[in-house]
């Protein structure tokens, strides 16, 4: 198949577990385990908010059963900004092809159409988080560095789910602690 061949399809509530098995590819091949849990999580949340917030994209595989390509993307609800005054942001989450069909415009063709997705819902922002390999795809389509750099914090959890850092943990208070401080000081008012 040619670039001018690939044809993305919306996806469908059924492509749901060929969308995140391609996620996953994607993963790993950026050197990231996703998981024991991540598929379930994953196709949980996909199914929950398809054709709501979340939109996704597929190349079906030419010969066989199964998808080839897939793009994903989310909006979320921002503060409105100068760049985006009703707050729309869209985020372009995931952009995978298997890798014996990689560099045949499957990618190009998930990505116009999400960026089709975006325009027909007034998205004028759209981000996304960019592999040296996909680089030159986003550029072509005129996504830039920009001049304020993505910055991440990655935090521990603890097995309640809570960060280990924060506030309370930073003074060295716990939520125990605090929490036997405020009942003491309500029994004092008595």
């Amino acid at each position: 198949m040619s670039h001018l061949e690939a044809f993305a399809r919306r996806a469908t509530l059924d492509d749901v577990e060929e969308i995140v098995r391609l996620a996953a590819v994607m993963f790993m091949s950026m050197g990231l385990d996703p998981g024991d849990d991540w598929d379930r999580l994953a196709g949980e949340a996909l199914r929950a908010r398809l054709g709501d917030d979340v939109e996704a994209f597929v190349v079906d595989h030419p010969d066989d059963d199964g998808l080839v390509s897939c793009g994903v993307g989310t909006i979320a609800q921002r503060l409105p900004g100068p760049l985006s005054r009703a707050g729309h942001v869209g985020y372009i989450q995931w952009i995978a092809t298997d890798e014996p069909w990689r560099r045949r415009g499957f990618s190009r063709a998930v990505m116009q159409a999400l960026l089709d997705w975006y325009d027909e819902r007034g998205i004028q922002v759209v981000e996304l988080h960019a592999t040296s390999a996909g680089e030159p795809l986003y550029r072509s389509f005129g996504f830039t560095s920009g001049d304020y750099p993505a910055m991440r914090l990655v935090t521990p959890r603890s097995s309640t789910g809570r960060t280990s850092s924060g506030p309370s943990a930073a003074s060295g208070h716990s939520a125990a602690s605090s929490s036997a401080s405020s009942r003491s000081r309500q029994s004092r008012r008595k």
